[in-house]
């Protein structure tokens, strides 16, 4: 493209473009994966020093010339800036999806492989020193190469990681040659380095780390030291507290574990003190740098009918991943098109292929399966015996692995890593805790996900994601024929001993022998409700012979309650229903809740202004509408109710909330102590939890009476005497930021309906910027052919100048939806021509 004069105005776009792109960072580090470092006044939009922003003009049909094709390849776009990639053969469809990604992500992209690859302060300087000793502590670069060196070359997956990184790097070339690097690589003077397939597998591992990596067992642990270990089994239990509706109801199969041979541990002096100092040594540590909170937010919808559910008799699906609200997305969009590949929905950047969408025969959608796959281990060790740890009867080399940190403007900075056999230690200070996670053994998911692009039933559906090993998703299923399924597809470990949501002895014990057998996995085909439906929840009864985690890691499962209750209250229904469903914001919690409430009050004595907010909450419906005072009433309530019953017992144990707030403050997004509340107060209202410590004797009715009385309190005090001029979309909102939290770049704050507990969900407080990340509803109206509807928040470049940035917000927040593109069909006002031969001028 040509290049435009300095004009005023294009400084601007320029400092736009530019602060779009440097924030990616921002996006993979505020869901989870670390401190922000901040660029300063580099990223000024006054200072004018910039490079390029060519894509602002949006974009044009070309002719391009990509060394290495075969043949000629097409990218067609959708108005709305989908591209549709039709090539001659599956090496020209993967090098073209690679260009395409660079050209609209090359600097998420590049950030994501700095963070997993601990490459950060490279760029942004001594600000990202932190996250890169964490990552190169965990190791998702270790994992990424020793991947690729155990993948034969010539395989499906490397054949497609290989043709996908020469499509960035030509890319890469084209701008390097034309002085058109990304905005924040000119300001630092740091450039994108070519792309490899090992990138790709950081980039998979990254995307592993954010949906499995925990610090459960450790913030569990502190709990248990503050509260005791009774008060901590009851209000955090193994199992849910209340009943749940997996989508595996059994029978199962008997499990089959394998003692490991421990030896005799040498004497070990701990009276309590050095393990309770490793545990909030590694807790302050890790949950700093992944963000606060490690894996606390995973949640997503999806569900499938088919028989008399389904109007036509086939099948529909329907799937909306949960994830932080970001401009531009986590997803990009895209359909595909080759002699071995026919497909559409949503790519991730820096991977090759689609991860949730739908081919000719089948569609798929995924929910994290909130498994735990994160183990800590206190290595027994001696000073007299330095570098050595105490496993299985004999004493072992720590392997000692060194690195040189890059630091922008600064010195390199030496980082040693030692790992026992169970995983890298987190910390010395204390114990010494090692931790073991799944998404650091390798998983072959590449390999899994392009089988399942291929796959024309569910045998080869299910045959396909035998491969997937990390993160352990729910992967559920509808195809042309009217089937549906859905299958936990990942590795869960089966461990020796011990109670592993709490950390474990290192002496070889409790070591993880082995995996669940994948015929042993949570699965349903055709299940005889016609429906299957997967939020987050238990995928499984009491009953299922092998532990999968604590409830903590778990979903309530008021979500998948309320999606039931729907679907099995309809019979033929349509793409129109399950979009609806979609947008369903009524708080399962509250409908149980409410009515006790109600009954509490009945005999108190209540001011005007609570008589008023008692009335909405009796002609409720439970509905968490913008526009719903009762809904303001009930949240603050809620949290009123929560804080009443638990903060004295926080107190008393001095629980030091500031290490993770995320997994150790009271609130309703602690969905376990909801849970806890929640059944007591329906069946169990003497609990000795309603007392507090050393206060007099109270039930669940009191504490209700005092949380409301304080909850029309503040709410007077925040929005006014009157509850009729109250309204939930006064006191919640939601933002879609842009990646550098840059006034101005992002969308919002906006009233807005739902919350965690509702189908429509908006994570995080009373600003929420965490909910659906896309929506997804595949409609199968006969053989090979269906009626699809998705829906897009934001667009599908980076650059805040493009056309495309947000293009897509407007329909998303208005609930409108499109359809997804069909690979190979219909004609594009723009397309890109891209053969080995020359570009046009």
């Amino acid at each position: 493209m040509r290049r435009t004069g300095g004009t005023a105005r294009r400084r601007v776009i320029e400092a736009v473009a530019a602060l779009c792109v440097s924030g990616a960072l921002l996006a993979f580090l505020a869901s989870g994966l670390g401190p922000v470092p901040p660029l300063g006044q580099a990223l000024d939009p006054g200072t004018g020093v910039w490079t390029s922003a060519e894509d602002a003009a949006g974009v044009r049909s070309e002719t391009l010339r990509l060394p290495g094709l075969r043949g000629p390849v097409t990218v067609s776009f959708s108005p709305a800036g989908v591209p549709t990639v039709a090539a001659g053969s599956d090496d020209d469809l993967f090098e073209a999806l690679g260009y395409t990604h660079a050209r609209f992500r090359l600097t998420q992209m590049d950030l994501q492989r700095r963070l997993g690859s601990g490459r950060l302060a490279e760029l942004v300087g001594p600000a990202g020193v932190e996250s890169d000793k964490f990552q190169l502590q965990l190791g998702l670069l270790r994992t990424a190469e020793a991947q690729w060196a155990a993948t034969p070359h010539d395989s499906e997956s490397a054949v497609a990681l290989l043709a996908y990184a020469r499509g960035v790097n030509a890319w890469i070339g084209q701008a390097r040659a034309a002085h058109r690097r990304p905005a924040l690589f000119s300001l630092t003077g740091v450039h994108p380095a070519d792309w490899t397939p090992v990138d790709s597998l950081v980039v998979q591992g990254v995307l592993t780390e954010n949906t499995s990596f925990t610090t459960g067992p450790l913030a569990l642990s502190i709990l248990q030291r503050s509260l005791g270990e009774r008060r901590t089994r009851e209000w955090f239990p193994v199992l849910p507290p209340n009943p749940q509706r997996p989508y595996d109801p059994g029978p199962y199969e008997k499990a089959v574990s394998k003692p490991a041979a421990a030896g005799r541990a040498p004497a070990v002096r701990d009276d309590g003190a050095t393990a309770a100092t490793a545990d909030r040594t590694a807790l302050a540590w890790i949950a700093a740098q992944a963000g606060g909170s490690a894996g606390s937010q995973r949640n997503s919808n999806a569900w499938a009918v088919n028989g008399p559910l389904a109007a036509g008799g086939r099948a529909m699906l329907a799937g909306d991943p949960h994830l932080p609200h970001t401009l531009p997305s986590y997803w990009f969009q895209a359909a595909l098109r080759s002699p071995g590949y026919s497909v559409t929905g949503f790519t991730l950047p820096g991977m090759p292929a689609v991860l949730i969408g739908r081919n000719e025969h089948i569609s798929w959608t995924v929910t994290n399966a909130q498994t735990q796959s994160t183990f800590y281990y206190r290595e027994v060790t001696d000073p007299h015996r330095p570098g050595e740890y105490y496993w299985r009867g004999a004493w072992r080399r720590m392997e000692r692995l060194t690195y040189a940190i890059p630091v922008r403007g600064g010195a390199p900075v030496r980082l040693t890593v030692d790992l026992t056999v169970h995983g890298p230690v987190m910390t010395q200070l204390g114990q010494t805790m090692s931790v073991y996670w799944t998404g650091a053994t390798g998983s072959p998911s590449l390999t899994a996900i392009l089988s399942v692009a291929r796959a024309r039933d569910f045998d080869g559906f299910t045959a396909a994601l035998r491969d997937w090993h990390s993160p352990a998703q729910n992967f559920v299923y509808a195809d042309d024929a009217g089937n549906i399924g859905a299958v936990a597809a990942g590795h869960f470990p089966i461990v020796a001993s011990g109670d592993p949501w709490l950390p474990l002895p290192g002496t070889g014990a409790a070591d993880v022998t082995g995996m669940v057998p994948y015929e042993a996995a949570p699965r349903v085909y055709n299940p005889p409700d016609h429906m299957v439906v997967s939020a987050n929840d238990r995928p499984v009864g009491a009953g299922y012979p092998y532990y999968l985690g604590p409830s903590t890691g778990f979903d309530p499962g008021y979500r998948t309650r309320r999606i039931r209750d729907y679907l099995g209250s309809r019979r033929a229904m349509t793409k129109d229903d399950f979009t609806a469903l979609q947008h369903d914001v009524t708080d399962g919690l509250a409908i149980r809740i409410v009515p006790r409430l109600l009954d509490a009050l009945r005999d108190d004595r209540l001011t005007p202004a609570e008589r008023e907010a008692r009335a909405q909450l009796a002609a409720w419906q439970g509905a968490m509408d913008p526009d719903s005072g009762a809904a303001a009433v009930w949240w603050t309530f809620w949290n009123a109710y929560l804080t009443a019953v638990f903060q004295p017992w926080w107190t008393a144990g001095k629980v030091p909330v500031h290490l993770d707030p995320g997994r150790l403050a009271i609130s309703a997004s602690q969905t376990t102590l909801s849970g806890s509340l929640e059944s007591w107060t329906l069946r169990d209202q003497d609990n000795a939890a309603f007392t507090p410590p050393r206060g007099r004797a109270r039930t669940a009715r009191e504490v209700m009476r005092a949380a409301f009385h304080r909850a029309i309190a503040d709410l007077s005090a925040r929005l006014g005497p009157s509850p009729r001029s109250w309204a939930w979309g006064r006191v919640h909102s939601v933002s879609f930021p842009s990646l550098t939290g840059a006034p101005g770049l992002g969308y919002g704050p906006l009233p807005a309906g739902g919350d965690p507990q509702t189908v429509n969900a908006a994570g995080g407080d009373m600003s929420s910027v965490f909910g659906p990340s896309m929506r997804m509803v595949v409609n199968w109206v006969g053989e090979s052919r269906s009626d699809d509807a998705t829906a897009y928040p934001g667009g599908q470049s980076e650059n805040p100048g493009s056309p495309w940035y947000r293009n897509l917000l407007a329909e998303w927040l208005s609930g409108r939806y499109r359809p997804l593109p069909v690979p190979g069909a219909g004609s594009s006002p723009v397309t890109w021509t891209l053969s080995a031969g020359r570009e046009d001028g």
